[in-house]
């Protein structure tokens, strides 16, 4: 038993280590906790403090940190989706300026005041002056369907 002991403060370094490996692979803050809790274990086994607490100690201070640090990273690493200007001209109705032939590779829109190059979904050709809406962007081109 007294071989364990000594072993302990070692078999928590391996626990630190490990989860500073795994975090540091993931960049996911899922870890990190545990590293934490590793690390008062081992000052608990170097204290001389039995298995049991060992455990007590490792398994409470990694509960503590993620009960108390769990909300403000999750508030820091949500990510929203920010629109960027082409995505608000997906659905929008807009006029075709030059006939769209995707043959041809001709077709220009007028969307919300912009003028986009433009092909049809289904690969038909649209007259100009014909009504359509955006379905979706590739690149530079907006892809549309008679409205």
């Amino acid at each position: 038993m007294d071989q364990l002991m000594a072993a302990m403060p070692f078999v928590w370094l391996a626990v630190v280590v490990a989860a500073s490996i795994l975090e540091a692979v993931t960049v996911q803050l899922v870890s990190i906790w545990f590293a934490v809790g590793g690390i008062a274990a081992v000052i608990a086994a170097a204290c001389g403090a039995s298995l049991f607490v060992q455990l007590l100690v490792f398994i409470g201070v990694t509960a503590a940190t993620l009960l108390l640090t769990r909300p403000a990273v999750k508030k820091m690493t949500r990510f929203r989706k920010t629109e960027t200007n082409a995505d608000r001209y997906i659905g929008k109705t807009g006029v075709v300026t030059e006939e769209i032939n995707n043959t041809a590779g001709r077709g220009l829109v007028k969307v919300l005041g912009s003028v986009w190059t433009a092909r049809s979904q289904d690969g038909g050709v649209i007259a100009a002056g014909e009504n359509v809406t955006v379905q979706s962007i590739e690149g530079v081109k907006v892809i549309v369907t008679h409205t």
